[in-house]
């Protein structure tokens, strides 16, 4: 299956994470949507109706592919089957962007549904560096990684999570997948300056922005991906384009409580209205 060829292999603007409960809504109205992520680890079986939506869907608009399950910060070797998978999707799709994450899901055989944290340590900065760099060395491409929320740091660290990012990323000459929900989740349970971090990630790295909703779980917020993004959020998300434009592309991203396809479009026109005041085009009513 390959891209039709009126579709640009590019993620511009702001798109969408899809999700199975919203394929019939994507294929029957083809709404105006940028491009749409791709939670790979569900597509890895070799047929079944992921794969069959996906060639789809993949017709009409470019993709991003994003992982949850290479377990970057591991202490396990890493799974050379499912980098393997990875690849031959990869190679099918042909998607604009490659992500997963700064943490570690996986040990001793056995595997979180979290995505647990990192020590801020300059051994682990080594560690995650290395295996960041098998990782694109397998798939013969750079690749992006993502911040995750957290609710308890490590004794050890003796970095700040934005100093641990920025060397990791330097260090294995990656890029960088920025989501501002999980950064104000931890500025808010680690009493940090959100806007802080941002001012100390390499812009030129900055490939994708991520936006999602949080729970108040009142001594601490939760991050859940499964409502609407919040106004402190939102708040977030105005500053960093104020201070790195508005040409990295922005996903709406909800994993749980998955709602109609109208309420995800209504979020999408939300931040296309800061994107568009940012950059002085006329904001639609």
């Amino acid at each position: 299956m390959t891209m039709s060829a009126s579709v640009q292999n590019k993620c511009e603007g702001v798109g969408i994470g899809l999700r199975s409960a919203h394929y019939q809504d994507i294929l029957g109205s083809l709404p105006d949507i940028p491009w749409f992520e791709v939670l790979i680890d569900n597509y890895m079986n070799e047929g079944g109706y992921p794969l069959y939506y996906l060639d789809q869907i993949s017709q009409h608009y470019p993709l991003s592919f994003h992982s949850v399950g290479l377990s970057l910060g591991g202490m396990e070797a890493l799974e050379q089957t499912s980098i393997a998978r990875l690849k031959s999707l990869i190679d099918r799709y042909q998607p604009a962007l490659v992500s997963d994450h700064l943490c570690w899901t996986a040990h001793a055989g056995l595997h979180s549904h979290d995505l647990l944290p990192m020590p801020y340590t300059a051994e682990a900065v080594r560690h995650v560096a290395a295996r960041i760099d098998q990782v694109q060395n397998a798939l013969g491409r750079r690749i992006l990684v993502e911040n995750v929320s957290s609710y308890m740091q490590y004794q050890c660290s003796d970095l700040s999570e934005a100093q641990f990012f920025a060397e990791v990323v330097e260090s294995a000459d990656c890029d960088i997948l920025c989501d501002l929900n999980n950064i104000y989740v931890s500025a808010s349970n680690h009493d940090f300056d959100a806007m802080r971090y941002l001012e100390q990630l390499p812009v030129s790295r900055i490939r994708e922005l991520h936006l999602a909703g949080y729970e108040d779980q009142g001594r601490y917020l939760l991050d859940t991906h499964g409502e609407a993004v919040h106004a402190p959020v939102w708040a977030l998300y105005e500053q960093a384009l104020q201070r790195w434009g508005d040409t990295v592309p922005t996903l709406i991203e909800w994993d749980n409580n998955i709602p109609a396809f109208s309420v995800l479009l209504a979020e999408r026109d939300k931040a296309l209205q800061i994107s568009r005041r940012i950059s002085g085009d006329p904001v639609c009513a």
